[in-house]
């Protein structure tokens, strides 16, 4: 029998691909080869377009970009695939996250839409492939996000430990894994690379703050953090989920009045992601020995540097400590939660996401 899965997944950075092929064990990932696809510049540039103004992008763009995003993911699951050497009769399945262009989970009719067609990847690569995990959560009354939690529940977990991991994509978002026999709790902390990413681009030109290398020459505001720091969401009680909805340019010129260097208004994106974060620790798991950090982030020196000084009495590492790149977990995850789909398992957990009852995630496209 099919043993192995392939996961895709793409965050709100929108960066590009992380693909990943795998087995699983008894708590255990045999990682048997792994890609990285960068979107090409024109796609990440309307896809970041359908992402802050997703009312009015024409129907006929989303259906185009729909399916270059398709594309992109299929090749991503070949790439991985010829890498490994595996064939693809013993690939069991793909899970493919899509891309997130819109997120609203507590809208009159909540829904969270994932683009990157499922059926032209199962066309493209002859797999199986597994699809908009995120519905049926929402459709048992939950935020269809984190998603990830189960998985590092699965995998992070040490009896005697309380432990947070910390995914830094875009948007950052925590899972508690307390004392066993405590109920897992996850959720959107606010921004994680999203906000410092979009303003290098449009003061410097990149793509993303190096190790944080600009942040590192400005001085925080404290009054301009202080100020973003009491938007609403922040104030939240868990279960919650948020996006480049909420978290955007747009948000932040609401802030910035008066003039200000652009280095400083860096510094203070940096430290708004790492007191957020502390913030949501602190409030929500008071008794954490040690943080994890996955994703982008977890490449960020800067960002870390101040993530370590607001959990003074914490060890902070990234998930290489673990014994999981940071760079794949949440393809990684995506697999698994696959795998889980496949074999008729729950992948949500309602004590995470807010969900009535647990459900099994997904849309099952097969040959």
């Amino acid at each position: 029998m099919a043993s192995h899965y392939i996961g895709l997944m793409s965050g709100t950075s929108m960066d590009g691909i992380d693909a990943v092929l795998v087995q699983f064990g008894d708590r255990a990932v045999d990682i048997r080869a792994t890609h990285e696809a960068p979107y090409p510049e024109e796609l990440r540039n309307k896809l970041y377009l359908a992402a802050d103004t997703p009312i009015n992008e024409p129907i006929e763009d989303i259906g185009e970009i729909d399916r270059a995003v398709g594309e992109c993911f299929r090749d991503a699951a070949n790439a991985v695939l010829a890498k490994s050497g595996v064939d693809a009769s013993e690939v069991r399945a793909i899970g493919s996250h899509g891309q997130t262009v819109r997120h609203q989970p507590d809208a009159i009719r909540p829904y969270s839409l994932q683009i990157g067609n499922p059926v032209l990847i199962l066309e493209g690569t002859g797999i199986t492939t597994v699809a908009d995990f995120r519905s049926a959560d929402i459709e048992a009354g939950g935020q269809g996000a984190p998603l990830v939690p189960p998985f590092h529940e699965w995998l992070f977990r040490t009896p005697g430990r309380n432990r947070v991991v910390v995914n830094i994509g875009g948007i950052a978002n925590v899972t508690v894994l307390g004392p066993e026999g405590q109920p897992v709790i996850g959720f959107d902390t606010g921004p994680g690379n999203t906000l410092l990413d979009r303003w290098i681009h449009v003061h410097q030109g990149e793509a993303f703050d190096a190790d944080g290398a600009w942040a590192a020459e400005g001085t925080c505001d404290d009054l301009l953090l202080q100020r973003m720091l009491g938007f609403e969401y922040f104030d939240l009680k868990p279960p919650k989920s948020t996006g480049l909805e909420d978290f955007n340019l747009h948000w932040l010129q609401e802030y910035l009045s008066g003039a200000r260097e652009p280095v400083d208004v860096q510094a203070t994106l940096c430290e708004l992601t790492a007191r957020s974060i502390a913030n949501a620790i602190h409030d929500h798991a008071p008794a954490t020995d040690e943080v994890f950090v996955c994703g982008g982030g977890a490449h960020n020196g800067e960002l870390l540097r101040r993530l370590r000084r607001n959990l003074a009495e914490t060890r902070v590492d990234s998930t290489a400590a673990a014994g999981l790149d940071p760079d794949l977990v949440e393809a990684v995850a995506f697999a698994w939660l696959a795998m889980r789909t496949m074999n008729d398992e729950t992948g949500n957990l309602p004590s995470v996401t807010g969900a009535s009852h647990r459900v099994v995630l997904g849309t099952i496209h097969s040959p």
